[in-house]
């Protein structure tokens, strides 16, 4: 009997001493997950300050100046055709985008030259290179490239279309 006594002691000193470190581990868990709740909250907070003041340097820093603009000669070309087809005829107006309004000085005395460029390379097209948007894009991007070779060094930022009607 006294070893079922001591056998009974020692199973209730095993049972108080399992309560006691599941408490001490949920405690300990507890105390974590507070922890990391506020290291996250702190962070959070230190990032949007140093953001906000970021922002506020960048925005006094650099002040955007609006783009201007160089108006193009109206264009009207035909179009390269198969014999025996209509002749379809381009009728383009476009605008020069540029940074700065010192740029549209230098590029006014090049104008013929940008008017040629431009006639020589739309005389070339046919109506299929120029459907849908794909078409007027690489369009787009063929006219800006031969207008910032003929006013180098000066550089225009984009061509735009302001009207464009194939007939």
């Amino acid at each position: 009997m006294a070893d079922n006594e001591a056998e009974g002691g020692a199973a209730a000193e095993a049972e108080e001493a399992a309560p006691s470190k599941k408490g001490k581990l949920k405690l300990i868990i507890a105390a974590v997950g507070f922890l990391v709740i506020i290291g996250g909250g702190v962070g959070g907070w230190m990032m949007m300050s140093k953001k906000g003041h970021g922002e506020e340097k960048h925005a006094e820093a650099a002040p955007a100046k609006p783009p201007s603009y160089v108006d193009v000669p109206e264009i009207m070309v035909n179009l390269v055709g198969l014999p025996g087809e209509r002749v379809q005829y381009l009728k383009i107006k476009v605008v020069l985008e540029v940074k700065e309004n010192k740029t549209i000085e230098a590029i006014k005395p090049s104008m013929p030259r940008v008017s040629d460029i431009f006639q020589t390379y739309l005389r070339e097209l046919r109506a299929g290179d120029l459907n849908g948007s794909a078409g007027l894009f690489r369009l787009k991007e063929e006219l800006t490239r031969r207008v910032n070779e003929a006013v180098a060094p000066q550089q225009v930022s984009a061509v735009l279309f302001k009207e464009i009607v194939i007939q």
